[in-house]
């Protein structure tokens, strides 16, 4: 029988699993070697296409992050002390090169689906979502989907980006930095702001001025499972499919299925396979078939391992 040849890149290692607050942490550098366990389990590693880890370079975090912050993290990189926000995201000894990390993960995956090697990606740790244009938030340094975002337009000419996220959590940080865009298609399943942080995502957002109506916010009530996840992805497909865009990113942060110690919807991990083979068949009609997954949170280790090496083997499979 014929070799299916790889339709998928992983960029993952230990460049990435770096990228964590210290064991015991929710966000710990464990998280990365759950997944990588879990995904040669399911004998999924030899499907796919691998591709190292680089260090993004200043010039390319500075497409999305502000000079002053990004020297901000170079900072307390060194000595490793405060916090990089309000008190959520601690300096750590290296994080700069950490944060940089993923933002150069994310960036090798983008390449490879953009030069055709690929037509699909996933990046394990990755999908930093809360940080903003100017500050960390959330366990997130370097927001690498707004990166992603900002340099598919500069270095491979694209317009229309579509961000989808299904983390429990609003991915505040790239919908405040691109609410009045009119070409970054955002959609986003998350649990209501009124009862998880950041307190943000009501479904009245739906972008500014030129960009009103190019946002999707579908907040669900704690305790909202698959049955409350269907009728919502068909939304999201939907407007997806109006708004044609070029490439397509999917945050898929674990910490939605039952069982997070931190959130509270209670989606099986049928919710991230189908939504990452509908966004796969998706892509095949209108954009050449570009996805890129990022990981995203998830703090129940069984759980992160389970969902994300489902979204991977849907687009293996798809």
């Amino acid at each position: 029988m014929r070799r299916r040849v790889p339709n998928t890149v992983l960029v993952a290692g230990e460049k990435i699993a770096r990228y964590g607050f210290g064991e015991g942490h929710p966000f710990g550098p464990d998280r990365h070697d759950v997944f990588m366990r879990e995904l040669r389990a399911e004998e999924l590693e030899n499907s796919l296409l691998r591709a190292e880890v680089r260090t993004a370079s200043r010039e390319e975090i500075e497409a999305f992050h502000t000079p002053a912050y990004v020297s901000l993290v170079e900072d307390r990189s060194l000595h490793g002390q405060g916090f990089l926000d309000a008190g959520d995201t601690p300096a750590f000894r290296g994080v700069y090169e950490a944060a940089a990390n993923v933002v150069g993960a994310s960036l090798v995956a983008t390449q490879a689906i953009m030069e055709g090697r690929a037509k699909r990606g996933f990046v394990p740790i990755a999908g930093l979502h809360h940080a903003s244009r100017s500050h960390a938030a959330g366990f997130c340094v370097f927001n690498d989907a707004g990166v992603v975002a900002e340099m598919l337009r500069r270095r491979w000419g694209l317009k229309r980006i579509a961000y989808v996220d299904i983390d429990a959590h609003h991915g505040d940080g790239v919908f405040y930095a691109f609410e009045d865009d009119p070409d970054l298609i955002f959609a986003d399943i998350h649990e209501d702001g009124r009862y998880l942080y950041p307190g943000t995502g009501a479904a009245e957002e739906r972008g500014r001025g030129a960009a009103h109506g190019t946002k999707l916010n579908i907040p669900l009530l704690p305790d909202s499972g698959d049955e409350a996840f269907w009728p919502a992805w068909e939304r999201v497909e939907a407007f997806l499919e109006a708004k044609k865009p070029e490439f397509i990113i999917l945050q898929c942060g674990a910490d939605s299925l039952e069982g997070d110690p931190i959130t509270h919807l209670r989606f099986s991990e049928e919710a991230h396979a189908y939504a990452a083979a509908r966004l796969a068949h998706l892509a095949d009609r209108i954009c050449d078939g570009r996805v890129l997954g990022l990981g995203g949170g998830g703090y129940n280790r069984r759980n992160l391992a389970r969902a994300w090496s489902r979204v991977v083997r849907s687009f293996v499979e798809t």
